[in-house]
């Protein structure tokens, strides 16, 4: 099967278990309560701006089904001679999350140099972020404007490390970190 289709099946399956878990199947309807009774966060099928507590949730959510498909995808899918980086295909995956559910999703350098001019830190945001997660934090998170930002740190692998790094023969001493930032639009009405 080719590497680039499968990627991208599996990119369509963590969309539709996202759509799932965030509560737009029909599985997750409730019958307790009708949804226009809820707060927007808890409405089946919300897509739209959320309070800063369902946007947390959503956020650490969502890192983690992108953390786990970007780990995935390298073990299944990664050849060097044929195949598109997982990082670079979940960006296809961060668009569609867009475009569907307008939530944010961008990649960040910590502590190894930018795989693209787009992963280099630029908002305020950004830089405090990768700042916090080189320095050790998990997490970094901030409420501005009507969005609640996350970013989370992505550790990366003795695999990764090559190419983030420059060091093909040795690990270096100290653990390298990418970063995900998501940004989720807040209705905190």
């Amino acid at each position: 099967m080719n590497p680039v289709r499968s990627a991208k099946r599996c990119a369509l399956a963590v969309m539709l278990c996202l759509t799932w878990v965030l509560g737009a199947g029909p599985a997750a309807r409730s019958t307790s309560a009708p949804d226009d009774a809820k707060p927007p966060e808890q409405q089946a099928g919300a897509v739209g701006p959320v309070t800063v507590a369902g946007a947390r949730a959503q956020a650490k959510l969502l890192h983690q089904v992108y953390a786990a498909t970007l780990e995935v995808m390298h073990h299944h899918f990664f050849k060097r001679d044929r195949s598109v980086l997982p990082a670079r295909a979940l960006e296809d995956v961060f668009a569609e999350l867009d475009r569907g559910a307008h939530i944010k999703a961008a990649w960040i350098s910590v502590n190894t140099k930018p795989m693209s001019i787009h992963h280099e830190p630029r908002t305020p945001f950004e830089q405090q972020a990768a700042k916090a997660i080189a320095a050790g934090k998990g997490e970094f998170e901030l409420v501005e404007n009507g969005v609640y930002q996350r970013a989370g740190a992505i550790p990366l692998g003795a695999g990764c490390i090559s190419c983030h790094t420059g060091f093909f023969s040795k690990t270096p001493q100290t653990q390298r970190f990418a970063g995900l930032v998501i940004r989720i639009p807040l209705n905190d009405k």
